[in-house]
């Protein structure tokens, strides 16, 4: 009788890591935009630790409940005895197309284009929800938004205001000098956030993607 381990055996042994080949770029595929944001934030992160001063102060990956009981997630809060920046960080290739005033950007890399939200309008709701939060400690007129991609893009549309590629960002960040926020309200600042932010954790994360599918939805549903 033919022993079908013996001949399947010898092959499965030499094929195996063919197959943990693909499971491993599945897995890439899976978290590359995860990967992809990650590795945006660590550049902004790097660029305020070489270009700014220890006064600033960094928060990373933000997430905060609104006032419809979903959340926001920011990239980044910066602050500082001059103001508040709140910082979305884009990591696309490729050309960029868009202008302050349209509601989805788009991405043309080679033959292909893919479309984005508008990041200032994204980064609108984070500047509001970050108000609301400060609402009794901050003016709002002294936080502000910032957009940062990465210098692999390029832009083929005039670049809005308030949107950067690389540390430039740094450099806007240089033109508010004026010490108007005391060091003791500036901590209260940042323990307010730090009560806000929700725990970073995998269930906070589908927790958010889950309200933003939602949100899609609603607005679908609209048209």
């Amino acid at each position: 009788m033919i022993n079908i381990s013996q001949i399947f055996g010898p092959l499965f042994s030499q094929l195996w890591w063919i197959v943990l080949l693909f499971i491993v770029i599945g897995l890439f595929k899976a978290f590359k935009p995860f990967i992809k944001g990650k590795l945006g934030e660590f550049a902004v992160s790097t660029h305020v630790k070489l270009y700014l001063d220890k006064e600033y102060i960094l928060l990373n990956d933000c997430t905060l409940p609104d006032e419809q009981n979903k959340t926001t997630q920011i990239d980044h809060i910066l602050l500082s005895p001059y103001g508040i920046f709140v910082i979305e960080t884009k990591n696309y290739k490729g050309w960029i197309f868009g202008s302050e005033r349209q509601k989805t950007w788009t991405q043309k890399i080679y033959k292909k284009s893919f479309k984005f939200q508008n990041p200032l309008h994204q980064n609108y709701k984070h500047h509001k929800v970050l108000e609301q939060v400060l609402s009794d400690i901050v003016d709002p007129t002294l936080i502000h938004s910032i957009v940062v991609f990465m210098p692999d893009c390029e832009f083929k549309t005039e670049m809005p205001m308030n949107v950067f590629r690389g540390a430039g960002w740094t450099d806007y960040v240089k033109t508010f000098s004026s010490d108007i926020i005391s060091s003791t309200k500036l901590k209260r600042i940042q323990l307010r956030i730090e009560k806000e932010i929700l725990e970073k954790s995998w269930k906070t994360n589908r927790q958010h993607v889950q309200n933003l599918k939602e949100q899609h939805a609603d607005k679908s549903a609209e048209y």
